[in-house]
């Protein structure tokens, strides 16, 4: 069987860190197309990986008949228009998460996808990861019994990412610090409870310590090389939230940056039989009753690359249509939370969803 050629668009970070190289460990998998509207960035990496072509208009890769499918690593605001013009001229799609930058642009997306009948993955990794899918097992074997609650949280000192540029600017990146990183918390939780539908949310996003960008001290900064202090800081630095659900209620609370020097990234899961503490990106704890004693564990296991696994999975499902958990069909309801989250903060009330 001849490989699934692909197009990479966007030749940044993601791509290097993980699409590319996960790309080029898969045997079935030939790279026809870097894509990079910065052209020197898809020459370094035909250069570093030594195949494809260098583009700078992602129509050149989709008009070519071979390519299969892409991995669409752009910043937010072009997730929509590109992933929707690869569905129509019929590419199977694992765009990054976000999905997009609004709920309206995510379902857009979809439908496009209903429409196409082309696959159409998110980038929410994390339900491609060893733990996730173990704490997901427990849950639904009842080890947890009725998990009632989960608590999640995304807490940074000052860690705002490329301050003044697109991670900081609305109307590219669409949100801050709960588009950003809370995407992958929300969406590890509905995963691993089964993805129940949202009734009603209740937030508030703040952008407060990187208005004054020129006086923002801080000790390390993501993507810094796209820092602009002469440019936009408008999304939020912290998000507090609660979500009723038909299953478990949820709370949040998130921050790039708050004046507390410690960081807490877990999320807990609340059963009346059992919890569990999961560590953002590593282990977790399990803590409950036996024999008539309180006994926590921490389960020793292998573990997969789960970026590996995510894009071997795209590939995989490339050929054989399978619908796989990072379906736009489930991710959406995350996207759908996240704009719930923005509304009720816009609107200071309640938002209901209706289904």
């Amino acid at each position: 069987m001849s490989k699934v050629k692909v197009a990479v668009i966007g030749c940044g970070t993601i791509a290097n860190a993980a699409h590319i190289p996960s790309y080029m460990n898969n045997s079935d998998v030939e790279i026809k197309y870097f894509c990079d509207i910065i052209p020197e960035r898809a020459d370094a990496a035909v250069s570093q990986y030594g195949c494809g072509i260098a583009i700078t208009d992602y129509h050149d890769a989709l008009n070519d008949p071979e390519v299969e499918a892409v991995s669409v690593c752009t910043p937010n605001k072009a997730h929509t228009t590109i992933t929707i013009d690869a569905l129509r001229a019929g590419k199977h799609v694992l765009c990054e998460k976000p999905a997009a930058r609004t709920y309206a642009e995510a379902k857009m997306m979809q439908d496009v996808q209903h429409e196409t009948g082309k696959v159409l993955n998110i980038g929410v990794v994390n339900r491609f990861n060893t733990a996730v899918n173990k704490i997901r097992d427990l849950i639904q074997a009842g080890e947890l019994g009725d998990v009632y609650h989960v608590y999640v949280s995304f807490r940074a000192h000052r860690s705002i990412p490329g301050l003044g540029g697109a991670f900081t600017t609305k109307e590219i990146a669409g949100g801050g610090a709960l588009i950003d990183w809370g995407v992958h918390y929300l969406d590890i939780v509905m995963y691993c409870t089964g993805d129940p539908k949202p009734l009603t949310v209740s937030g508030k996003a703040f952008c407060k310590l990187g208005v004054d960008m020129p006086n923002y001290v801080y000790e390390g900064m993501w993507s810094e090389v796209t820092k602009d202090l002469n440019g936009t800081y408008d999304v939020d630095d912290s998000v507090t939230g609660f979500i009723r659900t038909e299953g478990p209620t949820i709370t949040l609370n998130g921050a790039w940056a708050q004046n507390i020097g410690e960081e807490d990234r877990y999320i807990d899961f609340l059963g009346d039989k059992a919890g569990i503490r999961l560590q953002y990106g590593g282990n977790f704890t399990i803590y409950g009753v036996k024999d008539g004693k309180l006994w926590k564990d921490t389960p020793v296991y292998d573990s997969v690359n789960m970026f590996q696994n995510e894009i071997d999975s795209f590939v995989r499902c490339v050929r054989s249509g399978e619908k796989l958990p990072s379906h736009i069909d489930q991710v959406i309801i995350t996207a759908r939370m996240m704009q719930a989250i923005y509304d009720s903060s816009e609107q200071n009330a309640e938002i209901k969803l209706d289904w």
